[in-house]
């Protein structure tokens, strides 16, 4: 299992360590950040190379030139603060809802990190402003949409540093103002400009797309784990086969993720009376149920791949140009591209919208008279007058069906902008954006599964077909719900009881349950 990020109370910057958790921690748990000694000198030298491009006027791309397709005008030295100034303003276009502060935390995060790598060329005073604007809690608002992903987040990135300038607008102690007070509560100083090189190297990077695609990225990794245990409580309500898990079937496909997840069935599945006395009521089980392992698995690779990426990108320079020390170099490229990260992402939602898919079919079953090996129609004790769980199935295939339509991948998609000099670009934003939009569905249909599978164990239970007992697991999980849900014996209000158990779905809980008893859980 990961890391939990909330024990993570300190993170220090160096441009080289982040991890998925640590970043989690600083973003959404609040951890504190501070800089590494190694980073202030790096950053200092870095400073003062870029100060000297600027006064000998050398040609360098967004020190002494325009950007974009204004690559070809050339900026004087007495003009270059005002340059870097001017592009935080005209780029801070971007529109419609805010991003939650976590995602914004995110991005400020980021973006120190990356600057100081000491190859951005900006003063470290940037990197300390960002820095404290965490630590005393300092959010700006930034409008979610308005991102190619292709010269770096721009839009976002510009609305980000606004407040540096005391401008924009930010969120300070839960309340909405301009950026000029929301610094000057928080006793922040701002900058009355910005210097040579420092408007592209607060806006050119892959901050936005990454942030919000690491966040959907680590509630995708939970999800998937989630995935494992409420559908090895499904099996106990469905009498499910435990010889689909069996490790041999699974050693000679040989695909990691799927032996990872038969093993966690193995583990969820150990001592359970029900399935003891089920195990020969049928040959083999429907899709949704024997091929967990198959499903989940391949879900589990695909967030191997996407970790190994992000964990790449929370640490990279994404900047452009980039000044290299060694020989004085200004060197043109393209690492603000988010392509790396768009792919990634894309990657993620299709595999997380799998998640919710199978999630689905077993709530289906678990309702569905005809499938359920003997549960009642709906999980009801008196159907007709009481429709019982019909319409849990019907929210949950809502979402997924949802899901389906996030799930298009958002970096098969371009459209040039600069005059064409920006010819391509990644929609990575909007992959990332759409990611976190399919793993919130998606633990809102966890959610909706687990309910039914403690409704499904009740009735089974009440069935007495094959014994009463299950896993000591699963009971400490079913006893953790039926605390603050009750036994759905006749029809009530049932989305209070839905957002009961989506509560204990997004905040860990269960997870930490599961590894009171099983330690080893992967």
């Amino acid at each position: 299992m990961i890391m939990n990020p909330s024990a993570i109370k300190n993170v220090v910057l160096d441009g080289h360590s982040l991890t998925l958790e640590s970043f989690v921690a600083v973003a959404r748990y609040g951890a504190t950040v501070e800089l590494a000694d190694s980073a202030m000198e790096a950053m200092k030298k870095s400073r003062a190379l870029a100060e000297k491009i600027a006064d000998e006027g050398r040609v360098a791309y967004g020190i002494t030139t325009g950007f974009g397709d204004f690559q070809r005008v050339a900026v004087s030295s007495e003009m270059s603060n005002q340059l870097s100034t001017n592009l935080i303003l005209s780029h801070c276009t971007a529109t419609g809802e805010p991003y939650a502060e976590e995602v914004v935390r995110g991005m400020m995060l980021l973006r120190a990190n990356a600057l100081c790598v000491g190859v951005s060329g900006v003063r470290p005073l940037l990197v300390e402003m960002l820095i404290e604007m965490l630590n005393k809690g300092v959010h700006p608002v930034v409008p979610q949409k308005g991102s190619l992903g292709s010269s770096g987040d721009l839009a976002p990135l510009a609305h980000m540093s606004l407040p540096l300038l005391g401008k924009g607008e930010a969120v300070y102690q839960g309340v909405k103002m301009s950026g000029a007070e929301a610094m000057a509560k928080a006793g922040i100083k701002t900058v009355d400009t910005l210097v040579s090189k420092e408007g592209l190297g607060l806006t050119n990077g892959t901050c936005a797309m990454t942030s919000v695609g690491s966040l959907a990225l680590y509630d995708t990794i939970c999800a998937a784990q989630l995935g494992d245990v409420i559908g090895s409580l499904d099996f106990e309500g469905l009498t499910g086969l435990r010889n689909a898990f069996d490790p041999r079937i699974h050693a000679v496909r040989g695909q990691k993720g799927q032996s990872l997840v038969a093993e966690n069935m193995r583990k969820l599945l150990e001592g359970s009376e029900i399935l003891d006395n089920c195990q020969n009521d049928r040959v083999q089980d429907a899709y949704a149920l024997r091929c967990i392992p198959q499903l989940h698995g391949a879900v589990r690779d695909a967030l191997d791949y996407v970790r190994d990426k992000v964990e790449i990108e929370l640490n990279a320079v994404t900047d452009n140009p980039l000044l290299f020390l060694d020989d004085e170099a200004v060197i043109s490229g393209g690492n603000f591209h988010g392509e790396p990260m768009a792919i990634p992402f894309d990657t993620l939602g299709i595999a997380c919208s799998e998640i919710a898919n199978a999630s689905e079919r077993r709530t289906e079953r678990m309702v569905n008279a005809a499938l359920s090996n003997g549960l009642t129609p709906f999980l009801t004790t008196e159907g007709g007058v009481n429709s019982g769980f019909m319409i849990v199935q019907y929210a949950a295939a809502s979402m997924v069906s949802e899901n389906k339509v996030f799930a298009h991948p958002a970096s098969v998609d371009s459209i040039p902008s600069s005059a064409n000099q920006e010819d391509i670009v990644s929609m990575g934003t909007t992959a990332g954006r759409k990611a976190g939009m399919i793993v919130q569905n998606t633990l809102s249909v966890l959610a909706m599964e687990l309910l039914t599978s403690c409704q499904a164990i009740d009735i089974r239970r009440r069935l007495n077909t094959h014994g009463q007992g299950i896993t000591p697991l699963h009971q400490a999980i079913y006893d953790h719900v039926r605390e603050k849900v009750a036994f759905f014996e006749i029809d009530r209000e049932i989305w209070p009881d839905i957002a009961v158990v989506e509560k204990m779905v997004r905040s860990g809980e269960l997870l930490d349950i599961v590894k009171e008893y099983i330690p080893d859980f992967q």
